[in-house]
């Protein structure tokens, strides 16, 4: 296991990042874990990752919970990821990437340039936003940019934000294992590296949480965006770079 130090190392800044830019690290851990893992093992990897970086946001953040809106957004999510992970097979991925790459850089651009426009969080507006992160979360292996947009536009307190957005996340991540599970995606070398990565989840979320302490409101929603901005910029250019090969 030794040739996965890296990996962890990596895997363990992806958290860090991941829990300052607000909604979860799987838009970095993704692009990680393919250097290391074919498509379907890093889906599977992802998810399983994602319940344990949840649930030590949810004990680290727990006073920040918002019930409504993880219940009102997480339930939709839920539902998606369930039918976004069964047909992961048969969809074009690539094109679906590129295109979702492109609309989360337009929307991310256009709130980072009004950072003080809120979006209402009304009861369509949330299952809207349930509805499309946990669908892109199952097909792709990554809907957090959805939620995080979605949650930033309703301009959330910061730990509101991390906590409520852990919560969603960890209905969608434990449905989506149980179907990549069930699919042969989860194989028996990872086994032995979940204890390891339970380690490296709580570790940077911790010092995620930390820093955080000592970052204005107004400085977050700028990290979210700016975070969804350059990883959609990156996701673009490797799905268009390998168009082209």
């Amino acid at each position: 296991m030794e040739k996965y130090w890296l990996f962890y190392l990596l895997a363990l800044v992806a958290e860090v990042i991941g829990t300052l830019s607000g909604f979860g690290s799987s838009i970095l851990f993704i692009p990680i874990a393919s250097l290391f893992f074919d498509f379907k093992l890093v889906l599977g990897i992802t998810a399983i990752f994602h319940i344990f970086s949840n649930l030590s946001k949810i004990y680290l953040f727990k006073n920040g919970i918002n019930k409504r809106i993880a219940l009102k957004m997480g339930i939709p999510a839920v539902i998606a990821v369930i039918v976004g992970a069964l047909i992961t097979d048969f969809l074009p991925q690539k094109e679906l990437e590129i295109i979702m790459s492109i609309g989360i850089f337009l929307t991310a651009l256009y709130l980072l340039f009004h950072l003080n426009k809120q979006l209402p969080d009304t009861d369509r507006s949330l299952v809207v936003g349930g509805l499309s992160s946990g669908f892109l979360a199952g097909l792709l292996g990554t809907g957090g940019a959805i939620r995080g947009l979605t949650l930033a536009a309703f301009g959330l307190e910061k730990n509101v934000f991390i906590a409520t957005s852990a919560l969603i996340d960890l209905g969608v991540d434990t449905s989506r294992a149980i179907v990549y599970s069930a699919n042969g995606y989860v194989q028996k070398q990872f086994f032995v590296m979940m204890p390891i990565l339970l380690a490296v989840s709580f570790l940077g979320t911790w010092v995620g949480k930390t820093i955080l302490k000592h970052i204005p409101q107004t400085l977050f929603k700028t990290i979210v965006l700016l975070v969804i901005i350059m990883t959609s910029i990156m996701q673009l250019f490797i799905h268009l770079t390998n168009i082209h090969k």
